[in-house]
């Protein structure tokens, strides 16, 4: 059971510094074919679409994208659920 919290705590780091990178890319990187950005990009995506998809069904949103913050703590909730086991 070790080694499952172990592998969980290093996938969910990994996901939140890539999220934390693509947060910052979108407001200092001025070009998006960067193979890295790309890569970070097509990781992250996957995890943020329904997130922010649920945001415009709520109705918050708008200029401001909240999707990584709601992702991130949404991942860190499923992440102490698991450790807490």
């Amino acid at each position: 059971m070790t080694i499952i919290k172990v592998a969980v705590y290093y996938f969910v780091r990994v996901i939140n510094l890539l999220i934390l990178g693509r947060v910052l890319m979108s407001w200092f990187v001025k070009d998006y074919t960067n193979p890295i950005v790309v890569f970070i990009y097509q990781i992250t995506e996957p995890i943020l679409a329904p997130f922010r998809e649920l945001l415009k069904k709520v109705g918050i949103g708008g200029t401001l994208d909240f999707s990584p913050i709601l992702a991130l703590l949404v991942i860190q909730f499923i992440a102490n659920l698991i450790f807490s086991l």
